[in-house]
């Protein structure tokens, strides 16, 4: 599997920057998918138990909280400074 989806892994590498810029405009991208993947198939697996998956959205939400740091320090997409 790609390493955005590894605990730790950084969601907003190259491929992924050059993804994002590169598609067309309603074109959705999401680094983390692969993570929200993870933890859609541990609740099916699990019958829709949550506190079976907790590891999976603490791992889906910090890798959204990188992604979104890391867009607000570039000022990209839709984190405009004031």
């Amino acid at each position: 599997m790609s390493s955005q989806a590894e605990p730790g892994g950084n969601p907003w590498n190259k491929e992924a920057k050059q993804k994002f810029e590169n598609k067309s405009k309603s074109e959705f991208f999401d680094p983390c998918q692969e993570a929200a993947a993870r933890s859609i198939r541990c609740l099916n697996r699990n019958g829709g138990d949550r506190q079976m998956c907790t590891d999976y959205f603490e791992a889906y939400r910090a890798c959204k909280k990188e992604w979104t740091n890391k867009r607000k320090k570039e000022g990209g997409g839709l984190f405009l400074s004031s």
